[in-house]
């Protein structure tokens, strides 16, 4: 079919899609105005806001400002909104909606102030990655600024930040394809390559990852690769390109047995990217190569898959590099921007870098050379009995902080609630191979094993979301899930080139071969928690269930007349940090006990864990919170969705009533 024709749309509309909550408040002096102009809050993506106005004392008092509502950004309304807004000079921007428009909003109103979307035709609806993405950047142009962003079809926008309208000298019209200079062939309107994430600005350079369709069976054992770009900021002209898979003659070539270099894809950047503009250092995490579970066709260590890689960040040049798993064959890639943390350890200052992982571990490393803050130690791992698998005989375990989620599955972490429940639970197991961390994948057939179960699962322990960082004390929040993953692989030659896929043995159902005893999860709660790090001491502080026992689980009858305590929801969530709290939403619904349902948004003492409030949400978090302060009020933002509840920007704030009182703390 032949390609539609690309159109850039501008709407300038006044109050549309908003609906207003509550009156914008007159000026106060008492709270500075304060922004927040990237993803992740600054480049360090510290996720941390020094605001004091709500607080636990208040928190509970919150209301809704106003709200914007997705549904009407698409011809299909989304369930899976995941952006973080970003505010600048008091307007609020973000992607929004199935078709990935930008809009910008009066920060303190909601009101509508432009919208900005580009027609792609069939390129648009056959993209790997759809639907909202996760926001957006910023940059300052010494004049009104630009946006940026990335749309499903892979085409990076520049647009006026205060109009909404393309610029015109920057690419074609405001427009750079994406598809274009990335060093290998690619169909502009098949080639599979995306991007859901943000772009960031640092200095001149945009920075631009890649993002694929998920990897558990890949039609083909070749792909697109997922090369890391920077562009100019101000002409959109490509700076510099970072082959993910080194070519020949480039550095770590040699990790890639048997040419697989050659045709081996992915290995892209599809979470944040973090930047130290002092050192001039980009860090880019990095997923894993073409085939999630199987190897046996790109054979050795794979660089630079599962690695943070730093990069100047004027040439792309690399300066050091970290390999957080070798040879993956879990999809323990990385999937979160890594945070900068200024640490002292054993009163050594130390600028490092923290890099959250699938696995539930903290890799903490030196920023500026790459060398580990505390030892990281290469242990030996069982190998793998999959024809044509060769796995690393070692992976690298931190030894510091210890992991903040459950590794490996044995019978010691099986449901058990009751005796009848617990005996379910290791009939279920019995059909599959368990272990510790790094047990291999494994053949599923029907007279045999199922295949291997794994904790955490593929999409972790964290996942995009990632965790935040409070820079005045060096503690370290994140947020993070058990649950049990199915590694069971199967040769399909109808569905797949590779050897092995994702799959089930002929004759075995998704019930049979299930993670789940009685629809309640096989391993033990809680399946959602907080941790928070102290990076200083390489220690846990504390950890804490988070999300509100489910209603299947709190109603199940074999439950019934039994203390269940929290249980914690497994979700993709993010955190925020302020002056003395930490905040995340739900990761699914719940009903009440005025039979209401939906889902809180809680607030956490940052020193102890307490819970020390919580306000309604009508559905789970979505997109990770975010908060900035104007005209003395300080805002608090989240998107939530999820469950056929279509998404939705939410905002809050205290009543005026507060607000008026509110005296800020001396420093």
């Amino acid at each position: 079919m032949g390609q539609q024709p690309l159109r850039g749309i501008v709407v300038l509309v006044l109050g549309l899609l908003v609906c207003a909550h509550a009156a914008p408040l007159g000026a106060q002096e008492t709270l500075p105005d304060t922004e927040w102009t990237t993803y992740g809050g600054d480049l360090a993506s510290t996720r941390y806001s020094p605001l004091d106005q709500i607080t636990a004392e208040n928190f509970g008092e919150l209301q809704l400002a106003w709200t914007l509502q997705g549904d009407s950004f698409g011809p299909r309304p989304e369930t899976n909104f995941q952006s973080t807004p970003l505010m600048v000079d008091g307007v609020v921007y973000t992607t929004v909606g199935s078709r990935r428009a930008a809009a910008a909003l009066d920060a303190k109103s909601g009101e509508l102030l432009w919208m900005h979307r580009m027609d792609e035709g069939e390129r648009g609806e056959v993209a790997p990655r759809r639907l909202s993405g996760r926001g957006l950047t910023y940059w300052d142009d010494g004049g009104t600024g630009r946006i940026f962003y990335v749309t499903p079809g892979y085409h990076m926008i520049a647009i006026d930040a205060a109009t909404g309208r393309q610029i015109p000298n920057f690419g074609l019209d405001g427009i750079v394809d994406l598809k274009r200079e990335l060093d290998q062939e690619i169909d502009p309107l098949t080639g599979e390559i995306g991007l859901h994430a943000a772009p960031i600005v640092a200095g001149d350079t945009i920075i631009i990852g890649a993002a694929h369709v998920v990897g558990s069976a890949p039609v083909s054992r070749e792909n697109v690769k997922g090369y890391v770009r920077g562009y100019d900021v101000r002409t959109g002209e490509r700076k510099w390109i970072f082959h993910t898979l080194p070519q020949l003659g480039e550095f770590g070539n040699e990790t890639w047995l048997n040419d697989s270099w050659r045709y081996t894809g992915n290995t892209g950047m599809w979470g944040q990217a973090t930047v130290d503009v002092e050192l001039g250092l980009a860090y880019l995490p990095l997923e894993m190569p073409t085939g999630d579970y199987y190897g046996g066709h790109r054979l050795g260590d794979n660089l630079f898959g599962d690695a943070i890689v730093a990069v100047d960040l004027e040439t792309g040049e690399r300066v050091w590099h970290y390999q957080t798993v070798h040879h993956d064959v879990w999809d323990f890639d990385l999937p979160c921007a890594p945070v900068l943390a200024d640490i002292t350890v054993d009163g050594r200052a130390i600028k490092a870098i923290v890099q959250p992982t699938k696995q539930g571990w903290l890799f903490v490393l030196d920023r500026a050379t790459g060398e580990p803050v505390w030892p990281i130690e290469e242990r030996a791992v069982p190998g793998s009995d999959i024809p044509g698998e060769v796995l690393a005989p070692t992976q690298p375990y931190p030894t510091k902080p210890p992991a903040f989620d459950r590794q490996g599955i044995g019978t010691d972490d099986l449901i058990d609630f009751t005796p009848a429940l617990r005996a379910e639970a290791l009939e279920v197991v019995g059909k599959f191979r368990i272990g510790p961390i790094y047990t291999p994948p494994s053949v599923a057939t029907a007279d045999g094993t199922y295949g291997t179960l794994m904790v955490p699962s593929a999409t972790g322990g964290p996942n995009w979301p990632g965790g935040a960082l409070d820079p005045e004390t060096g503690i370290f929040y994140i947020y993070s899930k058990t649950q049990v993953t199915r590694l069971g692989l199967v040769n399909d030659p109808e569905r797949s080139d590779m050897d092995f896929v994702m799959g089930r043995p002929e004759g075995v159902n998704a019930a049979m071969a299930g993670t789940s005893v009685q629809g309640l999860p096989l391993v033990k709660p809680p399946w959602g928690r907080i941790t928070a790090i102290d990076l200083n001491e390489g220690e846990i502080v504390w950890q804490v269930p988070h999300g509100e026992t489910a209603d299947n689980v709190r109603d199940h009858p074999a439950l019934q007349n039994l203390e269940i305590p929290r249980t914690g929801r497994p979700g993709r969530i993010g955190t925020l940090v302020t002056k003395t709290l930490v905040i995340a939403g739900d990761g699914g619904r719940f009903t009440d006990s005025e039979g209401v349902e939906g889902a809180r948004l809680r607030a956490y003492d940052k020193a102890t864990g307490r819970e020390v409030a919580s306000v309604f949400i009508p559905s789970n978090q979505t997109g990770s919170p975010m908060t900035y302060a104007i005209g003395g009020v300080q805002y608090l933002l989240v998107a939530v969705g999820g469950g056929g509840y279509a998404g939705e920007l939410l905002a809050f704030r205290l009543p005026e009533s507060v607000t008026e009182e509110y005296q800020p703390v001396a420093p």
